[in-house]
């Protein structure tokens, strides 16, 4: 893992948004075994193949995490926010209960496993 993802997610004030950082690094990690990640643009990208496949950052009120390459995932009704149909991204908010199984298997389609 890259040390400056780490400080990234180090230096995050708000627990409960570090913790989901953390927790979203490691599924990427986990499904996706030979991603490889770094910062840019000031966020944590994620890397297949050189490409763009996952971002992650936070907001005041919220953690947004994308997937690259999702224009075929199909999601339940507001799992994703609108916009871009090749990037789907999520905003996990406080407390919000999220189905890290199924993002899970929208990260291993999304990176073409």
């Amino acid at each position: 893992m890259n040390e400056q993802v780490s400080d990234y997610i180090a230096k995050i004030k708000v627990d409960w948004q570090a913790e989901i950082c953390t927790t979203l690094r490691q599924l990427v990690h986990n499904n996706v075994p030979d991603v490889t990640e770094r910062i840019q643009y000031g966020k944590p990208h994620f890397l297949k193949n050189g490409k763009y496949a996952f971002v992650l950052g936070t907001a005041k009120e919220w953690v947004s995490f994308t997937l690259f390459n999702a224009g075929s995932l199909e999601a339940p009704d507001g799992f994703f926010e609108a916009g871009d149909p090749e990037r789907k991204t999520i905003k996990i908010r406080k407390g919000q209960t999220v189905d890290y199984d199924l993002l899970a298997g929208f990260i291993q389609q999304a990176a073409g496993k």
